[in-house]
């Protein structure tokens, strides 16, 4: 069960589920409202076309935390609102390249997410998500017209007065293990074709997939799967989501069992390699001292801000399962 501690929401969870922030949606058709709350509010200066890059700076804590500009030194450019953070202040975004700053560098979800707290969490993944949505439909898919953001940029609008709103793409990604506690356990991880083969460093992650219309996400967990390694599930059971906005999915975390017996047969074009490994493995992994016999090739595990290395570290810590 998700626990709410004060007003952040997902404390628990993966770290792109956090969050603080309240997006105020009442005040997004407000031009008034909008205009007063620019004056008063600040601005997370974002680079869209560079991978969503927004500068951060180091805490004491070991954490980094988002650089904010105030309005009146904010470059020009359309400005969208975010929402408002605890204290009462207004956030927007702008996608713009960014300045240099003296103890500020620039950073991505994908490096920062799982170092970021829950208000900066939730501002970061907020506006690379919009911000996405945006470069991506400055002319309707309908009409083919160009297009203006209208509602605080949660909304475009083309000449014909046709309007559109940012969509979210679910994909399922599941950690597939055998329901044996202990060291033993073992939890099945696949090497992704596109990583490439080459190097001496592989990377195993959760299997993933897009959720396919009229398809319901445990069906697409069990259908994935099996297209992927061959893998028929005993049991599958929901753990959590989070935004992955690159450009515009909500990943819907699951672990399944499955019996480790069975014949892995990978599909090439999606699956280079998939084996099972013990909980030792794994620590290992994470400790970044795992080199696979023989061959000297040390394999590592998925960033610390995705979902899969939620899931992964969640298994290793669950001695029940």
């Amino acid at each position: 069960m998700t626990e709410i501690e004060g007003e952040q929401l997902g404390a628990d969870g993966p770290p792109l589920a956090r969050t603080a922030l309240d997006r105020a949606a009442q005040h997004r058709t407000d031009e008034g409202w909008l205009a007063d709350a620019w004056k008063r509010g600040k601005v997370l200066l974002i680079d869209v076309e560079k991978g969503g890059r927004a500068l951060v700076r180091d805490r004491a804590d070991g954490g980094v935390e988002l650089v904010l500009a105030d309005p009146a030194e904010a470059p020009e450019g359309a400005h969208y609102f975010l929402g408002i953070d605890p204290d009462g202040t207004p956030l927007f975004m702008i996608d713009t390249a960014l300045p240099e700053l003296d103890g500020a560098r620039p950073a991505t979800l994908r490096d920062s997410g799982h170092l970021l707290d829950a208000r900066d969490a939730g501002v970061f993944t907020a506006a690379a998500a919009l911000g996405n949505w945006h470069v991506s439909h400055l002319y309707s898919p309908r009409s083919g017209r160009p297009t203006r953001a209208i509602e605080g940029g949660w909304s475009r609008v083309d000449e014909d007065g046709q309007q559109m709103w940012p969509r979210t793409d679910p994909a399922m990604i599941v950690l597939v293990h055998d329901g044996v506690a202990g060291a033993e356990g073992r939890c099945l991880l696949g090497h992704n074709a596109a990583w490439g083969q080459a190097g001496s460093v592989r990377r195993f992650s959760c299997l993933a997939g897009f959720v396919e219309p009229g398809e319901s996400a445990e069906a697409a967990v069990v259908r994935e799967v099996a297209e992927e390694v061959g893998v028929r599930l005993r049991s599958l059971h929901y753990e959590a989501s989070q935004s992955w906005p690159y450009p515009g999915s909500l990943m819907l975390g699951f672990t399944a069992v499955a019996d480790r017996d069975q014949r892995i047969v990978v599909d090439p074009e999606e699956i280079a390699e998939a084996r099972w490994f013990t909980r030792t493995d794994i620590t290992q992994m994470i400790e970044g001292g795992y080199v696979e016999p023989g061959t000297g090739v040390a394999m590592n595990l998925p960033m610390r801000s995705s979902i899969a290395f939620f899931l992964i570290e969640r298994w290793l810590t669950d001695s029940g399962r």
